[in-house]
């Protein structure tokens, strides 16, 4: 029997796209993709969000209409195409101005959702934690709030269409200063969430784990990357966004020493600045991230500017610097020769986390790359009756030597340095002590 989401008709959408005729015209954004990948991304994404795609248009122009983007003109063409499809929504792939977003509206009677707005929508269908609810709500009233003049009969239905997901309850047809409030609440609400997050991280640091994270563009097979690493059941989709909530495990390197491997929130291109000032809570885990694996998915062929619009998140998030390893994820989709190219630029690990292909080269090199926990030889003398210490040695490191004198066992290993320092300490002031 099929549930209500599997028999839910699928909401036909109009696609509608906008480009420079210059590149460097007046309001063209720096590193712009070419229009035909950009529409093919919001395909993607509005299927994501459970849309039927029935058709596209695209505009290029000189320079935008501010109060339209498109101009008056080809909004009735818009319309006309619309009404011959049968569609009543449209989905811009442009931020919106509030001026542009109702002008729209108004001149073609239907209702509009920008690329933002989309990308929102997505969040709010797979938040599945409290905090990553929390984090979408707030991201979403800070969306409507500059755009509830003249949309108060809209937003006072709780809907279930794409761009009316989320905070329907909180009866956004409320004044302003009600939805400051509410904001105001979100706020202190995740503030709570970021202190908590910080004690556990405080915690951890009493324990000689580091973090590794993942991070990549949207569908870049993170999940699948993460499960196969970890053995763990991480939802993995093919669908964008399918993974909003952090998920840590602990991965156990050669050396023996063992790291928490954190799996995050997708990236995008033209991220709204504040969907991440509201994943600033989980966006953190990176902060204390030890190395980062940006994983990058070579078969789609803009890979390139997907892993420019990573770079620019990161940047953003002041992890310009944070040592990383690139993942070139996806090689089972790639030719021989074209795996054969990527390994000679040397650029990157190639794997593929579907098939199982390069997993152990993965873990090998965040082994090497791990310098902030360098393995260091000790020389112990243990009681016989010492088993805690010699258990932990075993269990964190490996055992060069060991011999057996009297009541005693003397023992050669290599162990993380933090590990050494809270077992053998005595070990490393004698190796300190030394010329």
């Amino acid at each position: 029997m099929k549930t209500l989401h599997e028999t839910r008709r699928r909401e036909s959408v109009l696609l509608l796209g906008f480009g420079f005729k210059r590149r460097h015209a007046p309001g063209a954004p720096e590193g712009e993709p070419p229009l035909r990948e950009s529409m093919e991304e919001l395909s993607e994404l509005a299927q994501s969000a459970g849309a039927e795609v029935a058709g596209k248009m695209v505009q290029v122009r000189e320079s935008a209409d501010p109060a339209t983007l498109f101009g008056e003109g080809k909004l009735k063409e818009i319309q006309t195409t619309a009404e011959m499809l049968g569609v009543s929504l449209l989905i811009v792939d442009s931020s919106l101005s509030p001026v542009q977003h109702r002008n729209i509206e108004r001149v073609t009677g239907l209702r509009v959702v920008d690329r933002v707005q989309l990308i929102l929508d997505i969040f709010a269908r797979h938040a599945r934690s409290r905090e990553g609810q929390l984090q979408v709500e707030l991201a979403q009233l800070n969306y409507l709030l500059p755009r509830l003049a003249g949309r108060g009969t809209e937003l006072s239905r709780l809907g279930g269409g794409i761009g009316t997901r989320g905070p329907g309850e909180q009866k956004l047809e409320t004044d302003r200063r009600r939805i400051r409030a509410q904001v105001a609440r979100l706020g202190r609400t995740l503030g709570a969430v970021r202190r908590e997050r910080q004690m556990r991280r405080q915690t951890r640091s009493g324990v000689p784990l580091h973090t590794v994270a993942l991070v990549g563009y949207t569908n870049a097979g993170k999940s699948t990357l993460f499960n196969a690493l970890t053995r763990a059941q991480v939802v993995a989709s093919a669908r964008m966004f399918a993974t909003l909530d952090p998920t840590v495990r602990a991965l156990r390197l050669p050396s023996k020493r063992r790291v928490l491997l954190s799996d995050t929130v997708g990236f995008i291109r033209d991220l709204p600045p504040g969907l991440i000032a509201a994943f600033r809570a989980t966006l953190e885990e990176l902060e204390e991230a030890a190395l980062i694996l940006h994983v990058i998915d070579v078969s789609s062929p803009r890979h390139p500017e997907q892993e420019q619009a990573v770079e620019t998140v990161l940047g953003e998030l002041g992890l310009k610097d944070c040592p990383r390893i690139r993942v070139l994820n996806k090689a089972d989709r790639l030719s021989d020769d074209e795996r054969a190219a990527l390994r000679a630029a040397n650029g990157g690990v190639v794997v593929s986390a579907l098939k199982g292909d390069g997993l152990d080269e993965v873990i090998e090199t965040i082994d090497r790359r791990l310098t902030v926990d360098p393995l260091v030889l000790v020389r112990l003398r243990l009681s016989l009756s010492d088993g805690r210490r010699l258990s932990a040695i075993r269990a964190s490191g490996r055992v060069i030597e060991s011999e057996v004198r009297d009541s005693e066992i003397w023992v050669k290993a290599e162990l993380p340095e933090s590990v050494a320092r809270k077992i053998a300490p005595e070990s490393l002031r004698e190796r300190d002590a030394k010329p």
